[in-house]
């Protein structure tokens, strides 16, 4: 997975923060959806690594529940965890067992659950 995401990093559009990030969802049966982050001279109106591979992921028509696990790559030469927007979607997609793999550029790898990343989760019930 590590020269996958390596090569992955070559796609990302960071002209502004110069910090490309890849993500790779896998599902259930195996299939993976790639993501780079791509920017923009707003930074908001961008996209994060892991959101671009997830929302692949629903448009080739996985379904809530069907994610297996998901791989993020950092440039930063030591691992880095997904942002909290991020972690939100992941959240709304993966079950709370599911494994979230952080990575270095430098080949190190970090493994988290859902759980462990979002302790406090705020999921559909919270909008009562």
């Amino acid at each position: 997975m590590i020269e996958k995401l390596l090569k992955l990093h070559e796609n990302a559009y960071a002209p502004y923060s110069n910090f490309p990030v890849s993500a790779i969802v896998v599902s259930k049966d195996g299939r993976q959806f790639e993501g780079v982050n791509v920017e923009d001279a707003s930074y908001r109106a961008g996209a994060c690594a892991e959101r671009v591979a997830m929302f692949s992921a629903l448009a080739a028509g996985v379904k809530k529940g069907e994610f297996k696990e998901i791989h993020v790559m950092v440039s930063s030469g030591k691992v880095g965890t997904p942002c909290f927007v991020c972690r939100q979607m992941i959240l709304e997609l993966f079950d709370l067992d599911a494994k979230v793999y952080c990575y270095s550029t430098k080949g190190e790898v970090e493994e988290f659950t859902v759980r462990q990343l979002c302790p406090y989760p705020f999921g559909s019930e919270d909008l009562i």
